[in-house]
């Protein structure tokens, strides 16, 4: 039976759209519709700019930071402070946030005051430590091992060495590099190298005395290593001593790597120590003296047993006659 259709005749089953099976058309009329065209078209294509070019004005953004910063709750500066701490890379003064946040001194201040009580050791993965004069995010001490473990680093420790040879700088700086060795009593310049490349230690210039040795003196790397608000922070002879037994034995396993440093830092938190090496010094001076004045007193002593055992003998007559006249 003929159709009354003039289209052409339909030999095969039609597919619905969306019912999963094969597609009503054909590969080349896909590829027609959808082909890469013309190779001469895409090179003159251009490429769409999907960044702006324009800059807003630093000065402008900070002033708008600053007024709107007065109407934010201080649960919102908190974790405005947080944030900017979190993303630092280095510790974070007052001033730094202040220009980061266009938030009051004050009201920073009583935020981390907050921070830090939220996030202090022991009770927070991330602690809030103030360290070379601003604030910083560090991992719990707690949890070392096993950030060490995730991050495949070895801990970074000093040479007894290195401990001792730093420890005198930190706590008799500015010192010389002389100074340093008569308190070791053995060469130091290798170790001093070694801090300098570490950037624990810097030169802070030169005494003024023979020779014009240099002065050396701690770092702010210094202080982010040991974790420490500023120099006054070192720990003094009496605390040391103040550490219950318990405690001391806690400091002691957590620095296995530094034996025997403890005595250096102790010798040098003595208060009588300057005086002792005062006086060990006139001593020395005293005792080169008199050394002088022994070895002296021996020359004349011997000019004169050389006279009395060796006299000079008296010109003959014949010498005198052969004398011109």
């Amino acid at each position: 039976m003929t159709t009354g259709n003039n289209g052409p005749e339909d030999t095969g089953p039609k597919t619905p759209r969306g019912s999963g099976g094969p597609s009503p058309f054909t590969e080349e009329e896909i590829a027609a519709v959808t082909g890469p065209g013309d190779e001469d078209e895409l090179e003159d294509s251009d490429v769409a700019t999907i960044e702006a070019d324009e800059v807003p004005d630093l000065q402008t953004s900070f002033e708008k930071l600053v007024q709107k910063s007065r109407n934010l709750s201080p649960e919102r500066i908190r974790t405005i402070v947080e944030s900017v701490l979190f993303v630092a890379d280095k510790p974070l003064d007052l001033d730094q946030l202040f220009e980061a946040t266009g938030i009051d001194r004050e009201k920073i201040q009583e935020a981390l005051n907050q921070i830090s009580g939220v996030h202090r050791d022991g009770i927070s993965g991330m602690v809030l430590y103030e360290v070379a004069g601003g604030w910083q995010f560090r991992t719990d001490p707690h949890s070392a091992e096993y950030v060490r473990r995730y991050l495949r680093v070895k801990p970074q420790r000093l040479t007894r060495a290195a401990v001792e040879t730093l420890a005198i700088i930190a706590y008799r700086q500015p010192v010389t590099r002389p100074e340093v060795e008569d308190i070791r009593g053995v060469d130091c310049g290798a170790v001093i190298k070694a801090l300098l490349d570490r950037k624990l230690i810097k030169i802070l210039g030169k005494k003024e005395e023979v020779g014009r040795p240099m002065l050396y003196g701690t770092t702010r790397e210094f202080l982010e290593f040991f974790a420490l608000k500023d120099l006054s922070a070192l720990p003094t002879l009496r605390e040391f001593h103040e550490l219950t037994q318990e405690h001391q034995e806690i400091v002691e396993k957590e620095r296995p790597a530094v034996p025997g440093a403890s005595g250096t830092v102790e010798t040098l938190a003595d208060p009588e120590f300057q005086k002792r090496m005062e006086k060990s010094v006139a001593a020395s001076e005293a005792a080169l003296e008199e050394l002088e004045q022994a070895m002296d007193a021996a020359e004349q002593t011997q000019k004169a047993a050389s006279s009395i055992l060796n006299p000079t003998p008296p010109p003959s007559e014949g010498d005198k006659g052969s004398e011109p006249a």
